[in-house]
């Protein structure tokens, strides 16, 4: 194509420059928090903003579990790879997000027009499955959005122990975890330096 593609290239209706700063293009991964502290009023608002964002039949299978006291973040360490404990011990507060298997229960209220899903899924493990880990994973990145869009600092991880951490924090439950997400504001020296992104050129193609 012979225009010249950029991140501003469509501006009518879209996110101003600030925006997009906040939530791609100057965001990095945290790597250490301030002292801050983050309410719960905050974190509830993260979920309150990413919950909008869609997903398949509105199926929703995203679960989140809030880890803001010293001893849950211990508890947790114990189950993260050795080099993800201290910052998450440091962080004010630790989303552990999580797939629920069971999450075709609420679909005759999140999409009663297809009601009818919930017996269909339930009746089909391996789709099921498939289909909440596919979406709860969507909802992840969104989270992550959402968190940063709303001003913290967000330190996303798969460095952990499903297996044991599933037991200690899910169990009896049909919550699987896929992804920790340390939470706060930035300490000073937080952010590595920003590495190269693949030009467009490299992966995108037209036909």
């Amino acid at each position: 194509m012979s225009e010249t593609l950029t991140a501003t290239t469509i501006e009518s209706g879209g996110a101003n420059e600030s925006a997009r700063s906040a939530i791609f293009t100057n965001a990095r991964t945290a790597n250490s928090f301030a002292a801050t502290p983050v309410t719960d009023a905050q974190l509830v608002a993260v979920w309150e903003l990413a919950k909008w964002a869609p997903t398949a039949i509105n199926s929703q299978p995203l679960r989140v579990l809030y880890v803001t006291s010293a001893e849950g973040r211990e508890n947790l360490a114990r189950h993260l790879s050795r080099g993800n404990r201290a910052k998450t011990l440091a962080a004010p507060a630790v989303a552990i997000l999580a797939y629920d298997s069971d999450f075709h229960e609420q679909l005759p209220l999140v999409m009663p027009v297809m009601a009818g899903m919930r017996d269909v899924l339930a009746a089909d493990d391996a789709k099921r499955g498939q289909m909440a880990q596919f979406n709860a994973t969507l909802q992840a990145g969104y989270f992550v959005l959402a968190a940063r869009s709303l001003g913290l600092a967000a330190g996303p991880m798969a460095g952990f122990d499903a297996e044991t951490l599933d037991a200690e924090f899910f169990s009896g439950t049909s919550w699987k975890s896929i992804l920790v997400v340390n939470l706060g504001y930035a300490a000073g020296d937080s952010f590595r330096d920003r590495q190269p992104r693949l030009e467009h050129s490299e992966v995108i193609r037209f036909i």
